[in-house]
Order: structure tokens, then C-alpha cells, then sequence
């Protein structure tokens, strides 16, 4: 069995694919799921599910929810249940059962180790398999709480890193026209972020659209210092002079 939480919640079991519509059952599994293996407190649960308008019996209903997510997760071949009750709370174990953000993690380690050891190809398929595990925003419905919100935050940078790891071995692969649409795209959801630029200026240049990776920059400094009042950094500027004078270690490996 699957838990997905890299976009709507849901599980997915061989074929099967469930989900919950009862939104404080579904706040539960997904703050028990990030802090998967992990005690979640009665406290930090009920803090999650209601936040600070908590009723008098909040504690009582916790457990109500608790059985029912037991209900939700029951499978033929099962003894036990995931959710397990202990001294201050609950706690999710994982078991043979996969998260897909762990299974997101660890392609990020396989792809980081294989492009320190050279082996860029490599790297550049376990970055683009572990992506496809994202499906949308992150629990986009479930982030009133400290728990989801916090790992919402986490899990959207580990995506930024990412995204930039993928295209810095596309670019050395020489996939540059390839990732030209891809960078557009990806400006267009974070205006803010200097590296999709200096990256799809690198893309433009290397694809022989040296005006276009001019126009990337005077974009990005628009910009920067529409909404923050800031210059392009030091890095983007200098990959603008160097587009400028057509700068031999521009061009690829």
C-alpha cells in the first residue's frame, strides 16, 4: 500500500485507489502520515484538526476519528492496524507500506550521489522520476495546522532543489532546446526565483537565442525590482555580461 501525500491525499492499494471525504479524518491521517513512524501528541492533534476553537469533548472525538481512520485503513490481508496507540497520542507506522514523499526523497539522494560520481544521465532520470511524483499542491486543503503547513513548506523547497538539480543535468546532457518550454513554465509559477533564469538564459544562449536570453534578464531585473525592490544577484549579472561579450565557457561541454 501506497500513501500519496505529494498533491491530494489518498491511498492507493494495488488497483485501488481511496480517499477520504470527512475533512477532520483526512487532517488526522495526513499529520499522522507526515510525522509517519513518529508519536503525534493527543495536544498537537487536536491543535491540528480544530486549531484553537477545539469543542470541550475534543479529546473524545479524537478517539471517534481515530477508529474511524482505523476503519478507513482496515485490509483483508491485515492483523494489525497502522495506527497505533501510544502513551501521549498515536502514531502511523509505515512498515512494508510506502509514502511517496519518502520515495520522492530517496530518488534525490540517488540522483545528487550519481552526478557527484559523473554518471549525469543517471542523475537526470532519478530527477525526473522522482517529480513525477508530484500530482498538484501539496495537501492544499488540509493546511490550516501547524504540522501539514510546516511540512508543506518543507516539501515544496525539497521540489525547488529538485527542479534546479534536473535541469542543471539536462543542461550538461545538452537537452538546452528541451528545457527551454520547461523553464518558461517553471518562471511563470515562482517569478522570484534567480536560478530558473540564469537557467533558461543558459538555455536560450546554448539553443543559439542569444536576444532572448538578453530580454530572460531584463525580465527577471522587472521583476525582482517590481516586487522587492531588488537588483538581479551577482551570479545573474555576471551570466548577463557574459551572454553580453558571447563568453567562451558559456557554450557546452
Amino acid at each position: 500500500m501506497r500513501y500519496e501525500i505529494l498533491g491530494p491525499l489518498r491511498v492507493v492499494d494495488r488497483s485501488s485507489v481511496t480517499s477520504i471525504s470527512a475533512r477532520k479524518i483526512e487532517v488526522l491521517l495526513a499529520a499522522l502520515l507526515v510525522r509517519a513512524d513518529e508519536v503525534v501528541s493527543s495536544e498537537d492533534l487536536v491543535k491540528e484538526i480544530w486549531g484553537t476553537r477545539a469543542p470541550r469533548q475534543a479529546v473524545a472525538a479524537l478517539h471517534v476519528y481515530v477508529s474511524q481512520l482505523r476503519k478507513f485503513l482496515r485490509r483483508p490481508n491485515r492483523t494489525e492496524s497502522p495506527i497505533v496507540t501510544a502513551r501521549s497520542g498515536y502514531v502511523l507506522r509505515l512498515g512494508d507500506d510506502e509514502l511517496d514523499f519518502h520515495v520522492f526523497q530517496g530518488l534525490v539522494r540517488q540522483g545528487r550521489a550519481a552526478q557527484r560520481a559523473g554518471r549525469t544521465h543517471e542523475a537526470c532520470e532519478a530527477y525526473e522520476e522522482g517529480l513525477e511524483f508530484w500530482r498538484g499542491p501539496v495537501l492544499e486543503d488540509l493546511r490550516d495546522g501547524a504540522i501539514v503547513n510546516g511540512f508543506v513548506c518543507w516539501a515544496e523547497q525539497a521540489r525547488l532543489e529538485c527542479v534546479e538539480s534536473f535541469v542543471e543535468a539536462g543542461l550538461e546532457l545538452g537537452r538546452h532546446r528541451e528545457f527551454v518550454s520547461y523553464l518558461y513554465a517553471r518562471i511563470e509559477e515562482l517569478p522570484l526565483n534567480e536560478a530558473f533564469y540564469r537557467q533558461l538564459m543558459l538555455a536560450l544562449y546554448r539553443s543559439g537565442c542569444r536576444a532572448d536570453a538578453l530580454n530572460v534578464y531584463h525580465s527577471a531585473r522587472a521583476v525582482l525590482s517590481e516586487e522587492l525592490g531588488l537588483e538581479p544577484s551577482a551570479a545573474l549579472k555576471r551570466l548577463h555580461h557574459a551572454v553580453l561579450v558571447d563568453a567562451p565557457e558559456l557554450e557546452a561541454a
